[in-house]
C-alpha cells in the first residue's frame, strides 16, 4: 500500500510566492495609503481636489426630480481602512502608536469629498498606546466642513486605545474644532494612563453635532470625557450600551467649557443628548453636568458611584453626583432632564443623584429606583436628590419611583402662593413618611411640594 504522497518541490514555490505576493502586496496598499495621508498633510489633498472626476450626468425623464449637484471629484483609495495591515499601528500595549493613528486620520480626511467624509477606520482586537494629543482625531481645520467619520473595534473588551500623554494639561485624545459632524465610534475601550488626560474637547458654532458611541467603554482617571464649548449645537448626541468607569475630576460629560466662547451667555444650545441601556459605574467625579442647560434623556440602564473623591475640591468638595445641574448665567433656552427605567445606587451621603439649579424647565424621574442601600444606618439621612427652585422652576416630577432618604427643596426666591413646583405620583419612601420627606428651606412652603397616592415607611 503506497504511504501519503509529499507535495511537489513545484507547489511549494507556488504557495511561497503567493505569499511573497500577498506580503507586497500589502506592503503596496500600505504605502499609497500613507502616501495619500502625507499628501492631506501637505495640503495637495484638500478633500474636494484629488481623485477621479464625478461620473457625468446619466440622461432622465424630464418628470425626474435632478440630483444635487455634487462639487469636485470622487477621492482614491479604500473606503474601509485597517490601522495595523495598512498604517502600521502594532497593538502590542507597549509600542506608542500614535504616528499610525495620526496618519489613518489624515488619510481619512483627505478623502473627504463635497464635505461628505467616505472612510472607516478599523481597529483589530489589540491595546493601542497613543501618547501623542489628538492622534486619533485632530478635526483643527473648520473651514472645511465634513460630514461622516467612522472608527469601528472589535469589540470594548477586545479594542483598547490607552491615552498616555506626557502631562494631562490641556492634553485630549480627540479634538474636534468644528469641523466634523455625525462621528461615530462603536465597540471600543477608552483608558486614561495618565491620571487627569481627558478624552474629547468638542468646539462648536454650528458644524460639531451628532456623535455616536456604541458599546463603548471608558476607564482611568479622566478630567473630562467630553467637554464641550461654543455655541450653537454641540448637539445630538448619542450613547448606546456604553460603560462608564474610571473617575472624573470634573464630568464625564461637560456642556458648557466656556474656553473659547466670546459670549458665554450664548451657550445655550446643548440640545438632545441620549443615554440609552447605560452601565454608569465609576469611582468618583459626576457623570452629567450642564451649567447652560440643555435637553438630556437617559432610559435604562444600572448607575453606581464605586468610591469617593481622593481629596476635598473647592467646588465639589467630596461629593460626586449623577446630574449636576448648576445655574449660569445664559440666554432662556431649552432646560429639560428625563431619567427613566434606572437603578440608582447610593452607597454614601457624599453620592448625589441630581443637584438641580436651573432657572425653568423641567425635571422628571419616572419608574426609578435608588433604595438598593435603604436599609442601611446613613440612609435616613441622606438628600440625593437636591433643587433650588425659582418662580419660573424647573418644575419637578416623580412617577412610580422607589426612592431613599429625604429630597432638599430650596426656593430662593419667593414662588406665588398655592402654585406647586414639585409633584410625586405613586411613589414608595423607604425611610420617612410622606410628611416629612421634603425638606423645604428658604422661602419655600408648604404645598409647594404635592403627593399623589405615596406610600412611606
Amino acid at each position: 500500500m503506497a504511504g501519503p504522497q509529499r507535495p511537489s518541490g513545484k507547489s511549494t514555490r507556488v504557495r511561497d510566492a503567493t505569499a511573497v505576493s500577498d506580503t507586497t502586496a500589502a506592503r503596496g496598499r500600505r504605502a499609497l495609503l500613507a502616501g495619500g495621508a502625507a499628501l492631506a498633510a501637505t495640503g495637495l489633498l484638500a478633500g474636494c481636489d484629488g481623485g477621479r472626476p464625478a461620473p457625468a450626468p446619466t440622461d432622465r425623464p424630464s418628470y425626474a426630480p435632478s440630483a444635487p449637484a455634487v462639487r469636485g471629484r470622487q477621492p482614491a483609495g479604500e473606503g474601509t481602512v485597517n490601522v495595523v495591515t495598512d498604517f502600521g499601528a502594532r497593538g502590542d500595549g507597549r509600542t506608542d502608536d500614535s504616528e499610525a493613528f495620526s496618519r489613518a486620520y489624515r488619510y481619512a480626511a483627505s478623502r473627504v469629498w463635497d464635505h461628505v467624509g467616505r472612510t472607516v477606520l478599523d481597529i483589530p482586537p489589540g491595546s493601542y498606546v497613543i501618547r501623542r494629543p489628538a492622534a486619533l482625531l485632530d478635526g483643527d481645520q473648520p473651514d472645511r466642513k465634513a460630514n461622516g467619520l467612522r472608527f469601528r473595534g472589535a469589540g470594548k473588551r477586545m479594542t483598547e486605545i490607552v491615552f498616555a500623554p506626557a502631562t494631562s494639561k490641556d492634553a485630549y485624545l480627540c479634538r474636534n474644532d468644528d469641523m466634523w459632524a455625525n462621528l461615530m465610534f462603536e465597540q471600543l475601550r477608552f483608558r486614561s494612563a495618565t491620571p487627569g488626560a481627558s478624552f474629547f474637547h468638542s468646539y462648536s458654532t454650528g458644524q460639531a453635532q451628532d456623535y455616536r458611541f456604541t458599546e463603548c467603554e471608558w476607564t482611568g482617571e479622566w478630567t473630562y470625557g467630553l467637554a464641550l464649548d461654543g455655541s450653537n449645537t454641540n448637539s445630538e448626541m448619542r450613547w448606546e450600551a456604553c460603560r462608564v468607569g474610571g473617575a472624573y475630576r470634573r464630568a464625564f460629560l461637560y456642556s458648557g467649557l466656556s474656553e473659547r466662547a466670546r459670549d458665554p451667555q450664548r451657550q445655550d444650545q446643548f440640545l438632545n443628548y441620549w443615554f440609552t441601556d447605560m452601565k454608569v459605574e465609576y469611582e468618583w467625579g459626576n457623570f452629567l453636568e450642564f451649567p447652560y442647560g440643555g435637553s438630556i434623556t437617559c432610559r435604562g440602564g444600572s448607575y453606581i458611584v464605586t468610591g469617593r473623591r481622593p481629596t476635598d475640591t473647592e467646588e465639589y468638595g467630596r461629593t460626586s453626583t449623577f446630574f449636576r445641574f448648576p445655574r449660569t448665567r445664559h440666554f432662556d433656552a431649552v432646560q429639560r432632564f428625563h431619567a427613566e427605567d434606572i437603578r440608582f445606587e447610593v452607597r454614601d451621603p457624599d453620592v448625589l443623584v441630581i443637584d438641580c439649579a436651573w432657572g425653568s424647565g423641567t425635571v422628571h424621574f419616572n419608574d426609578c429606583d435608588d433604595t438598593a442601600n435603604a436599609f442601611k444606618d446613613f440612609s435616613d439621612g441622606v438628600r440625593p436628590h437636591r433643587y433650588r427652585i425659582g418662580p419660573r422652576g424647573p418644575l419637578v416630577r416623580y412617577d412610580s419611583c422607589q426612592l431613599t432618604g429625604r429630597h432638599q427643596y430650596t426656593v430662593a426666591d419667593p414662588i406665588p402662593s398655592g402654585r406647586s413646583v414639585a409633584r410625586y405620583d405613586m411613589c414608595l419612601f423607604r425611610n420617612h413618611p410622606v410628611n416629612s420627606f421634603a425638606v423645604l428651606s428658604g422661602a419655600a412652603e408648604a404645598g409647594q411640594v404635592r403627593f399623589v397616592d405615596c406610600l412611606g415607611r
